[in-house]
C-alpha cells in the first residue's frame, strides 16, 4: 500500500497543500507518496468532520507533515482517522514522547541540558516558593524558562533568560512574564533548564527515521548556517526513545561538546525554506511501506 502524507489545507485556497508546506508536497510526490488534506483549523476547533472531509476512507498509511497541535488534539486526529478506516504511522503516544520534554527527557539526560518541570495550566504561574523548589536541583547560575515544547527565545532576556536561578524574585518576575506571552498556547506546563554556552555557529536538525540519521539541515531559525554534528550518542537516545520519525537540533557547546538543545516530533518540526529534503521522503516512503507489523 503506498504510504502517503496528511498536509495541512490552504486556508485561502480550498484543495490546496498549505504553501508553507507546498514545496516539501511536492518532493515527496517524486516518491511516489500520495497525499490527503487537512484543515488544522477545522480540528483545532473540534470539527472533525470538516478536518478530515478531504480524506478518503481507507486510504493511508499516513504521515503527518504539518503545524503544530496538542498531543490531545493528535490523538483525537488518530481516533477519528482510525474511524474511518485509515491510520498514522506514528501513534498518539508517540507524538506526546517526542514533542514534549517530560516525554524525551530520560534518553537525553546525559546529553541536554539538566532540567525539571511543573504541570500548569494557562494563566496560572507557581509561586515564588514553588518556583525556587523547582529550580533549587538545577544549582546555582543562570538557566532558561520554556514550557514543555517551546520557549519565548525571541523575548531572551524579559521570558527566557535568568541570570541566576537562586534569585527567586528575578526568575518570578521572568516566569510570570512567559506565561503572559504564552498565554492560552502554553503547552502542558514549565520547563526550568540549566543554561549553557554555545558557540555561534547555529544549530543543526538532524531528521531521523527508525533509529537512522536520514537528513541534516540547518534550523530554521538560522538557515544560513549548517553546523556537523557528531550524532553517535545521541543515535543511541533516539533508538532508545522508539519513536519512529522524530527530529534533535544540536550544538556545540563552548568546551566543544555537541548537546541536544531540542527534540521533536518530525512530522512538526520545520524545514529551512528552500531544503531538498528529498532523502527525508524516500526514508518516509520506505518506512511506511516496512511499517512494524506490516
Amino acid at each position: 500500500m503506498t504510504t502517503s502524507l496528511l498536509h495541512c489545507v490552504d486556508p485561502l485556497r480550498a484543495g490546496r497543500v498549505d504553501p508553507v508546506f507546498a514545496e516539501e508536497a511536492a518532493q515527496a510526490g517524486a516518491y511516489g507518496m500520495t497525499r490527503a488534506l487537512i484543515d488544522h483549523d477545522a480540528l483545532l476547533a473540534g470539527d472533525l468532520t470538516r478536518a478530515l472531509a478531504r480524506v478518503e476512507r481507507g486510504s493511508g498509511p499516513y504521515w503527518y507533515r504539518g503545524w503544530m497541535m496538542p498531543p490531545t488534539v493528535y490523538a483525537t486526529l488518530e481516533r477519528a482517522l482510525a474511524e474511518r478506516g485509515c491510520t498514522v504511522l506514528t501513534g498518539a503516544a508517540d507524538f506526546r514522547r517526542g514533542h514534549e520534554l517530560p516525554g524525551w527527557y530520560e534518553e537525553f539526560a546525559a546529553l541536554t541540558p539538566p532540567s525539571r518541570w511543573l504541570p500548569r495550566a494557562p494563566g496560572a504561574p507557581p509561586p515564588p516558593d514553588e518556583l525556587a523548589t523547582l529550580a533549587a536541583p538545577l544549582g546555582p547560575g543562570p538557566g532558561v524558562v520554556k514550557d514543555y515544547v517551546k520557549s519565548r527565545k525571541h523575548e531572551w532576556d524579559e521570558a527566557c533568560f535568568v541570570p541566576e536561578l537562586t534569585d527567586t524574585a528575578r526568575l518570578s518576575a521572568v516566569v510570570e512574564r512567559f506565561f503572559a506571552l504564552q498565554d492560552d498556547t502554553l503547552a502542558r506546563g514549565l520547563v526550568l533548564r540549566a543554561y549553557e554556552p554555545f558557540v555561534s555557529g547555529g544549530e543543526a536538525r538532524v531528521w531521523w527515521v527508525d533509529g537512522t540519521p536520514v537528513l541534516t539541515t540547518a534550523h530554521p531559525d538560522t538557515p544560513d548556517r549548517l553546523p556537523a554534528p557528531e550524532t553517535d550518542a545521541v543515535g543511541t537516545a533516539v533508538r532508545e526513545l522508539g519513536s519512529r520519525f522524530v527530529t534533535t537540533d544540536l550544538a556545540l557547546r563552548e568546551d566543544g561538546v555537541w548537546r541536544v538543545v531540542e527534540v521533536g516530533d518530525g512530522q512538526v518540526s520545520g524545514l529551512p525554506t528552500g531544503t531538498d529534503a528529498t532523502p527525508l521522503f524516500a526514508a518516509l516512503a520506505e518506512a511506511g511501506d516496512r511499517r512494524p507489523g506490516g
